[in-house]
């Protein structure tokens, strides 16, 4: 019923920039918390950053100062903005997104696809 598809991934030198996006899709009212998520090889999936619906956002401590998350509810897609990019950052990045559905009005969690982002030189 709601997907959501993630773009901006990539090969990056060290201290290079990224942009994100997750474009959701379907049978959405009103998305309330999005998220970003990653998860290296051999690593469980970590939060990087979230932002609510009214804007509040939230940053792991091993990116802040570095990306920022923002949305555009308009359009429906979220943004992770990730600049002084270390090999550490290396990881599948999720989107994830709380979604109020308009069949129900019920609210369910959703993750994208992943993409990869690979910082190396």
């Amino acid at each position: 019923q709601v997907q959501l598809v993630e773009s901006g991934g990539g090969l990056v030198q060290p201290g290079g920039s990224l942009r994100l996006s997750c474009a959701a899709s379907g049978n959405i009212f009103s998305i309330n918390v999005m998220g970003w998520y990653r998860q290296a090889p051999g690593k469980e999936r970590e939060l990087v950053a979230s932002v609510s619906s009214r804007g509040i956002t939230n940053y792991a401590d091993f990116v802040k100062g570095r990306f920022t998350i923002s949305r555009d509810n308009a359009k429906k897609t979220g943004y992770l903005q990730m600049n002084g990019l270390k090999p550490e950052d290396t990881a599948v990045y999720y989107c994830n997104a709380d979604v109020t559905l308009f069949s129900s009005f019920a609210s369910y969690n959703y993750w994208g696809q992943g993409t990869q982002v690979t910082v190396s030189s």
